[in-house]
């Protein structure tokens, strides 16, 4: 590499090496403008400024020795006070490992990933571990680092989609904003509802006090929120393996819809409180997972993947049971429009049962003042 031929604060100039000859654009930067971050790199291209031989360039381009490189100025350093960019810190071997065991897609444009119980998709406050801080353990040298396209909740597991390219992340999150993306989860309730195959549909809002970390069911100021839910089977009046398909992505929609009709999803105490916990020695984790993603794919055809249940949701359904062939039995629905009356009636009495219990806790809050 040859010194730049020009002062700092203008366009620089480079000659491509022996050394450096068939490696990548983006790796050439790492080697010899190791400050220069990738994004940075990526604006570069992405504007026109940075050219090899005159031409445009990406970061996936290889180059030759003897070529010349056109590099824009530096970037200025950031102001006082600024905040400094997050430098991510490299992976272990175990953590490469860990986060490659769960990829039961790949292909040019996407990952699907079967996540387990209890890893975040995204960090947050006090969440250090979590899918998004694995991806680099999924990067090659043929490509930049993958997007998470959406999420699960910390302690759903089961399938989550990760893009490879920047397009594909457009068009997956179309896809999903537009709801033609289509998930279909697995989970056991409490009780059996007397309804086997029904739709729920209740607004959802954040609930006020909990700092939008739990939500609720609210008629008046919540966003339509639609799920469809069939009994695949049921173990006496104890408990029952639905399947639950979101016909929109509210958080925790699931978790709240099944708890406001009244059968809680086994494990979730955050919206079933302690009636969410069998004996008998079913485990205490959360029982839902994603098992089913469908999506269009971006170069056509379409993803459709399966994702294996976790170790104490298969343990649960043995010591119940179930058969766990019956379950694959059922086909992705559509939405068909408003529910049939018979649910309508069941979200009634839901609400009036809600409000009733909301009703007695106020009286009895008064009960206790001094």
């Amino acid at each position: 590499m040859s010194d730049p031929k020009t002062e700092p604060k203008e366009v620089r100039q480079f000659t491509v090496g022996y050394d450096d000859d068939g490696i990548r654009l983006d790796r050439w930067f790492k080697r010899h403008l190791p400050d220069t971050s990738f994004t940075t790199v990526a604006k570069w291209a992405r504007t026109g400024q940075l050219r090899v031989d005159g031409s445009r360039a990406t970061p996936g381009d290889r180059i030759t020795a003897g070529q010349q490189l056109r590099v824009p100025p530096a970037e200025p350093p950031p102001p006082p006070g600024a905040k400094p960019e997050r430098v991510r810190t490299p992976l272990s071997a175990d953590e490469t490992a860990y986060v490659r065991d769960m990829v039961i897609h790949r292909d040019p444009q996407a990952f699907v990933l079967n996540k387990p119980p209890g890893l975040a998709t995204q960090g947050g406050t006090k969440t250090t571990a979590h899918v998004d801080g694995l991806l680099d353990g999924l990067v090659t040298d043929e490509e930049g680092r993958p997007k998470l396209v959406h999420r699960l909740d910390k302690d759903t597991s089961g399938a989550l989609l990760i893009a490879r390219t920047s397009r594909a992340a457009a068009f997956f999150a179309k896809a999903f904003s537009s709801r033609t993306a289509r998930k279909v989860y697995w989970a056991l309730v409490v009780d059996v509802p007397s309804i086997e195959d029904g739709i729920v549909d209740l607004p959802i809002a954040k609930q006020p006090g909990t700092g939008g970390e739990k939500m609720h069911i609210d008629e008046e100021n919540g966003q339509a929120a639609r799920t469809r839910y069939r009994v695949i089977e049921r173990a006496g009046n104890r408990t029952a393996w639905v399947e639950l398909q979101p016909f929109t992505g509210r958080t925790h929609q699931l978790r709240v819809h099944m708890a406001a009709i009244g059968h809680p999803i086994v494990g979730d105490g955050k919206y079933g409180g302690a009636a969410a916990f069998l004996t008998g020695g079913i485990s205490r984790k959360m029982h839902l997972h994603a098992r089913r993603l469908r999506v269009d794919h971006p170069d056509g055809g379409r993803i459709d993947e399966t994702a294996e249940l976790p170790t104490h949701f298969a343990e649960s359904l043995a010591s119940l049971g179930f058969d766990q062939a019956l379950g694959d039995r059922l086909e992705i629905e559509e939405d068909k429009g408003p529910p049939p009356k018979a649910v309508l009636k069941q979200r009634a009495k839901a609400h009036a049962k809600s409000v009733r219990k909301d009703r007695k806790g106020e009286r009895r809050s008064r009960g206790t003042r001094s």
